[in-house]
C-alpha cells in the first residue's frame, strides 16, 4: 500500500482518481486542486509518492509540473507520477534532468493514452519503486526538432550500458558502483556518448536528451 498524494483541479476527475487509487490498495493522504496545496500536503504527510496534473490554479499553465520540480529539490526521495493532456516541454525536460541526480522514481503519462486501468497502477506501482516510466508520446514531443538520427550505433557496448543506467535514473556516483568503475570513468563514458550523439551543450541537458534518444531507440522510434 502506498501512502499518496493527488494534485488535481478537476473535481471529478480528483474524485475519480481517489476512488481508483482506494480500490487499487494504496491510502490517499491528501486529494487537493491547486499547487500550492500540493506543496504543503507534501510537506505534512511526507507521501510514499505523488500524482500530479500540469496544469492547475491560478494560472491553469504549468503550476503542477513547477511545484513537482520545486517538490523534489526538498524531499530527493520523493517519486512523481505526472498526469496530464499535454506535454509541457521546457519544465518537462528540466524534471527529467533534475532526475538524473536523483534516486526518487519519475513517470510522465499523457491522460488521453491511458487505456487501462492495471496499466496506470502498475506505472505508479515502478515509478514508486524507483523506475522512470515515460509516455512515448512524451518522448517524441520532446525530442521534436531536433535530429531524428540520433547514430546509437556509434557507441561501444559498455557506453549503451551506461546510457541504459542513465535511462534508469541512476547519478554518476550510483553508475559507477553498478558497474564498478570510478566515477571519472563514468564522467568520460557521458563525455564520449554525448560526442558520439552529437549533443551539443546549447540544446539544453544533453543527459535528458540521451537518455530520451536511447528511449525512442529501445521503442524502435
Amino acid at each position: 500500500m502506498l501512502r499518496l498524494v493527488i494534485a488535481e483541479d478537476a473535481v471529478l476527475l480528483r474524485a475519480g482518481l481517489v476512488e481508483l487509487l482506494t480500490r487499487g490498495g494504496h491510502r490517499v493522504v491528501a486529494a487537493v486542486g491547486d499547487a500550492a496545496a500540493l506543496a504543503d500536503a507534501v510537506d505534512a504527510e511526507r507521501p510514499d509518492a505523488v500524482v500530479t496534473d500540469v496544469r492547475m490554479p491560478p494560472g491553469f499553465h504549468d503550476e503542477g509540473l513547477r511545484a513537482a520540480l520545486e517538490l523534489r529539490e526538498r524531499h530527493t526521495d520523493l517519486p512523481v507520477l505526472v498526469l496530464s493532456q499535454y506535454v509541457a516541454t521546457p519544465y518537462a525536460t528540466r524534471l527529467l534532468g533534475a532526475a538524473g541526480a536523483q534516486q526518487a522514481g519519475l513517470g510522465y503519462l499523457l491522460k488521453d493514452r491511458v487505456g487501462d486501468v492495471g496499466d496506470f497502477l502498475d506505472a505508479l506501482r515502478r515509478v514508486a519503486a524507483g523506475e522512470t516510466v515515460i509516455d512515448p508520446e512524451v518522448v517524441r514531443v520532446l525530442l521534436r526538432g531536433r535530429s531524428a538520427d540520433r547514430p546509437l550505433g556509434r557507441l561501444t557496448p559498455r557506453e549503451r550500458e551506461v546510457l541504459g543506467l542513465m535511462a534508469e535514473v541512476l547519478n554518476n556516483q550510483a553508475l559507477g558502483a553498478r558497474l564498478n568503475i570510478t566515477e571519472a570513468s563514468v564522467v568520460k563514458h557521458c563525455g564520449n556518448i554525448f560526442m558520439k550523439l552529437d549533443l551539443d551543450p546549447a540544446e539544453g541537458n544533453r543527459r535528458v536528451l540521451a537518455v530520451l534518444a536511447h528511449l525512442a531507440d529501445q521503442r524502435g522510434e
